[in-house]
């Protein structure tokens, strides 16, 4: 009999503002140990029944450096006994997570692993990043837009499909619109474990640096007072351009983490699955566009399924830019009442690595609320790629 992967648990931190939030002093190791412990405590598993863990980290230096798989899993109190592994597929590194995860069960015998991502960009997206020798000269003259912003990309998706800033304002602002709903309902309660930690707080006008302790025990990015006439009255980044910080996501800090188990396993445990993982795939686009990525992915991991457009019921589509996801929700043909129905980053915001996972955690749940069969995760991924995963839903 064939095994299947199944999501039993999900876990994560509140999203927080990088730089300026509660986990901008939070070291990467203890964000995902974190994590880890409660979606194992969630689980109902004992910790030194897992057997490996991947997690999905897309800046890999400094607090996030050698492996902080490997480190969360000890930070959280997980056995010596149990391995871990860090992976990087940029934005998403957390999907890749869980699919890694799920394969090592379905084809090597793992009956439990956790699979899920990270990024700390407050403490490594800074003016102590390593910066030496970041750029490969032979490949700059080859593939010079290998090394553009995903700004610089969202820009020219913007010009190149004809998307004006009104188009990628009024989508923000449903985003905020149906997350404020979301938050008011609670629908991301039963993801989100709170976590106590010190934030570092700097004074406006000495500079000086203190800390005090903070419980963050909800996303802080979303602003659902936010109104069209707002909106319009931002300044793009670039003059004369689209983008603006209230169309695009804000940079993140945060941690998501998924038990995942054989079909066999949780049977033998009792357990009523979230979810089971069906498929992954990754494909390639111009790296100039990478906001297209998911346009690229999506057809295929649905043709290798048997699967239409139509068939599912939830999406969610990752977008650092608001232009991506109406680019590719346009192209594809995707009901927009099926896609992001609780708002996306552009609201909650985008800690890389960790995306693809809380995307999976939340589509299970909310998929369970709603009474849905299929849905799919999806983003677009920088270096000119995108990205997509399969999800049946258990009620």
């Amino acid at each position: 009999m064939t095994t299947e992967a199944v999501i039993v648990s999900t876990a994560r931190t509140g999203v927080g503002k990088a730089y300026r939030g509660a986990l901008n002093n939070t070291e990467g190791p203890t964000m995902a140990g974190h994590v880890m412990a409660e979606a194992v405590r969630r689980a109902g598993v004992e910790p030194d029944e897992v057997e490996d863990v991947v997690m999905g980290c897309a800046m890999q230096q400094g607090t996030m450096v050698m492996n902080v798989a490997r480190k969360g899993a000890v930070r959280a109190g997980l056995p010596l006994t149990v391995a871990g592994t860090t992976i990087d597929r940029q934005c998403a590194s957390g999907l890749q997570a869980i699919a890694v995860a799920a394969r090592s069960i379905m084809l090597d015998g793992v009956e439990i692993a956790i699979g899920g991502g990270i990024e700390s960009i407050s403490l490594v997206q800074n003016d102590h990043m390593n910066r030496f020798h970041a750029v490969d000269d032979e490949l700059m003259a080859m593939k010079p837009e290998m090394y553009m912003s995903m700004l610089d990309t969202a820009e020219i998706v913007a010009e190149r499909y004809k998307i004006g800033r009104d188009r990628q304002d009024e989508y923000s602002l449903e985003c905020q619109r149906r997350i404020g709903a979301a938050m008011q309902a609670g629908r991301f309660n039963d993801e989100i474990v709170p976590i106590t930690t010190t934030m570092a707080v700097v004074n406006k006008d000495t500079r000086e640096v203190s800390y005090q302790q903070v419980t963050l025990s909800k996303d802080e990015g979303p602003r659902p007072e936010t109104t069209a006439e707002g909106l319009a009255k931002i300044k793009p980044v670039f003059e004369g351009k689209t983008i603006t910080a209230g169309n695009a996501s804000q940079l993140s800090d945060g941690a998501s983490a998924c038990v995942l188990m054989s079909d066999k396993t949780a049977a033998k445990k009792g357990l009523k699955p979230l979810g089971i993982f069906r498929g992954f795939v990754a494909a390639g686009v111009e790296p100039d566009e990478m906001g297209i990525g998911p346009v690229a992915a999506i057809p295929r991991l649905l043709k290798r399924h048997g699967l239409r457009i139509d068939d599912i019921d939830l999406w969610e589509l990752n977008e650092a830019y608001a232009v991506q996801v109406i680019y590719c929700r346009d192209k594809l043909g995707i009901d927009p009442d099926k896609l992001n129905v609780n708002g996306g980053s552009i609201a909650i915001g985008h800690p890389y690595g960790m995306t693809g996972s809380r995307l999976a955690g939340h589509i299970l749940i909310e998929g369970r609320r709603r009474k849905a069969k299929y849905g799919v995760v999806t983003m677009c991924i920088g270096g000119g790629m995108g990205a997509a995963g399969l999800f049946e839903l258990v009620n």
